[in-house]
């Protein structure tokens, strides 16, 4: 494996595109910032260039590990003024790609403006 998964390689290029390409057509993604999972590729896909938007800007990995088919991908990121710090818990398919994502931040301050600010972006969808 490289030194880094095509997930992490398409956040940090910013390329949503290749991002989506990551994600099983089935994937499931579980947040605090978000009330019920989304499921499916085009979902998934459409609600992380959001998060890309609102995250995107200044964030930057820090470390990951990988284990089998899951991987941990520990970010920070600053959203309205908001140290932000997280973890993409990642699940990988017998087909190598993305079945399950998970999106873990903190502090719950950071949580609030993020949940906050993907709000008012998806309403102005």
């Amino acid at each position: 494996m490289s030194d880094h998964s095509a997930f992490r390689a398409a956040v940090e290029a910013k390329d949503f595109a290749a991002l989506e390409q990551t994600l099983a057509h089935d994937v499931h993604f579980r947040s605090p910032v978000v009330f019920a999972p989304y499921e499916g590729r085009d979902a998934v896909g459409a609600l992380l260039r959001v998060v890309g938007e609102v995250l995107g800007p200044a964030l930057a990995y820090q470390w990951q590990v990988r284990e089998g088919d899951r991987e941990v991908l520990c970010f920070r990121t600053e959203v309205d003024g908001r140290e932000v710090e997280g973890v993409d818990l990642l699940r990988y398919g017998d087909d190598g790609l993305i079945a399950e994502l998970v999106v873990m931040m903190r502090p719950l301050s950071a949580l609030h403006a993020v949940r906050d600010a993907i709000g008012a972006k998806l309403a102005a969808l």
